[in-house]
């Protein structure tokens, strides 16, 4: 039983991407342009619960079968197929608000992730960058200043930094997300006295999360706080 908590109890706030903050899979999405969706998705949702347990390996050998997909096929995704979550424009309204500062920390892509940020108007936000040449996907991901990928242990690492640029520990941050490669973060919040919370998630996040939010929109959670 989770002891009855206030959002003012909190500062900071953390986001997954796909699946969380917005209702598709973008990668999968990307594939299904490439005709190579049922391939991509497969390893998306064994990847998110947990069956396949490096991150990085999964995601290499989904970003590979992009290659040689158009690089308008990226805004075409966006334009056409990328819906925020019910309930999750509410509920960063309501913690901006509240005071809590916003992170966005996705296995995803730059390119909607950063859309996704100045939509919401979170404060940060940490991806992964698609390398395109001659207008299309080459397969391959770009390494960034901090490193290659991010994954679970990247995304834990963000969130435990922007905490201690905030001056506060992970005892007042929240951490919201759906898939395997999500726990590292979120149990970094549970485990300093912080919150977890697993929304519309795989049977193993659940089973860890502190609160699951499963039928109604991300805005819930302004109801259990």
């Amino acid at each position: 039983m989770v002891a009855p908590r206030r959002l003012s109890d909190f500062r900071l706030i953390a986001f997954d991407m796909d699946s969380t903050l917005i209702t598709i899979e973008c990668i999968d999405e990307l594939a299904d342009v490439a005709g190579r969706r049922a391939e991509v998705a497969a390893i998306t949702e064994a990847a998110m619960r947990g069956e396949i347990t490096d991150f990085k390996d999964s995601l290499r050998r989904r970003v590979a079968l992009l290659r040689g997909v158009p690089a308008a096929a990226l805004e075409q995704v966006y334009q056409e197929r990328l819906r925020l979550s019910p309930g999750a424009e509410q509920l960063v309204s309501a913690c901006k608000a509240g005071g809590l500062a916003t992170l966005l920390v996705s296995g995803g892509f730059t390119f909607f992730a950063e859309r996704v940020q100045q939509r919401l108007g979170l404060d940060w936000s940490r991806s992964n960058v698609l390398e395109i040449a001659d207008g299309a996907l080459t397969g391959q991901l770009l390494p960034q200043a901090w490193g290659d990928i991010c994954d679970g242990a990247e995304k834990r690492r963000m969130l435990l930094q922007t905490c201690e640029a905030l001056g506060i520990t992970a005892a007042q941050a929240i951490a919201v997300g759906d898939g395997a490669n999500d726990l590292p973060m979120m149990n970094a919040c549970a485990e300093a006295g912080g919150l977890s919370v697993a929304y519309c998630a795989k049977p193993a996040v659940r089973a860890q999360a502190m609160l699951a939010i499963e039928s109604a929109g991300l805005d819930q959670l302004l109801r259990l706080l």
